[in-house]
């Protein structure tokens, strides 16, 4: 039997491989090209020392307290010359992609649809059979390059991969280069080079509640860990704050609606800043995040957004002296032409 490793390297770049029950993690990743640093194999230097952040795995007996301590291993970290995967796991290596001689993976797919779901937003889904080996953790993201152009825009899958196709939310910028050829030039069949995948914002094991705060087409990352969610299930609840800045702004309220119907212990709210608004609820995130759902710092809390909306929630989070056990957030900004 078989086991997926995330590694995740420092520079954004995530790789996957695959690891048997019976070989060490540093020895699947060589196997697989891929070079962690080590020294010994024998778990006496530390120098594979990395941190698995989910997943289970078996560390034995055979390594030494200055290479890996008592409270180390207490915590998640690993040494990947003695770590064997009992499950499928996502380890942190504190080193770049280049210093362990890998890359991020570079695919082609095409263009398989295009709907402009407001004036804001449009919902591009790409296909292709090289999709069908593309491994991803929910949240993460990758560089699509602009087609007539040597440039790239980086966006976050909003699904996972189904039969080699892939989808996310695209701001539609005024002027924008991939927002000018989406809605002025592409159509299906037309081809799209991808590099990735990428990024440190990605669900992790679900061990207390969670809160999830998205603006605009931040729900992105989103929807792709809600699908993960709803096929693994989580026994705490997931409560979803969706902001936006106007009535048109709001998309796929359907598909929330839809996984709060396969999801148990899950729910959302959607808000729109504008106070002219006709939605029912108004404002900004920040005035719906009820005390509860904070769980008196027992919370995870994921943030996707522009630069302003993360500034927002961390000094609400400090007024109301409330540290998250983890509060992983990425921004993001649009790029004009």
């Amino acid at each position: 039997m078989t086991h997926s490793i995330a590694l995740n390297f420092e520079d954004g770049v995530t790789r996957f491989i695959e690891a048997t029950a019976c070989e060490t993690v540093a020895d699947a990743a060589y196997r697989q090209g891929i070079n962690i640093p080590l020294d010994c194999r024998d778990g006496a230097c530390g120098t594979c020392k990395c941190f698995a952040e989910a997943g289970r795995y078996d560390l034995g007996e055979e390594y030494i307290d200055d290479a890996l301590t008592a409270d180390e291993a207490q915590q998640g970290f690993v040494l990947t010359c003695q770590m064997r995967a009992q499950s499928d796991c996502v380890v942190k290596v504190p080193v770049s992609s280049d210093v362990c001689r890998t890359q991020q993976a570079h695919f082609e797919a095409n263009i398989s649809a295009v709907r402009q779901l407001s004036q804001s937003t449009i919902a591009l889904s790409i296909r292709g059979e090289a999709l069908s080996s593309l491994a991803f953790l929910p949240g993460q993201y990758v560089n699509l390059g602009v087609p007539g152009s040597d440039q790239t825009r980086a966006y976050s899958f909003s699904s996972l991969p189904r039969d080699g196709e892939v989808s996310f939310l695209i701001r539609n910028v005024p002027g924008g280069l991939m927002s000018s050829f989406l809605t002025g030039q592409a159509k299906a069949g037309d081809t799209l080079r991808l590099a990735g995948p990428l990024g440190s914002f990605y669900l992790r094991d679900i061990r207390r509640p969670l809160l999830l705060l998205a603006g605009g087409t931040g729900l992105a990352p989103f929807t792709a860990m809600l699908e993960k969610i709803a096929e693994l299930g989580s026994e705490h609840p997931v409560h979803l704050i969706y902001g936006v800045s106007n009535d048109v702004d709001l998309v796929e309220l359907e598909r929330l609606q839809a996984f709060a119907a396969r999801i148990p212990r899950f729910s959302f709210a959607a808000c729109v800043a504008n106070p002219a608004s006709q939605h029912p609820l108004k404002g900004y995130v920040t005035e719906h995040i009820e005390p509860g759902y904070l769980n008196e710092g027992d919370v995870d809390v994921y943030l996707c957004g522009p630069p302003p909306m993360v500034e927002a929630v961390s000094q609400f989070m400090g007024e109301q002296g409330i540290a998250p056990a983890n509060f992983y957030y990425e921004k993001f900004a649009a790029s004009a032409a």
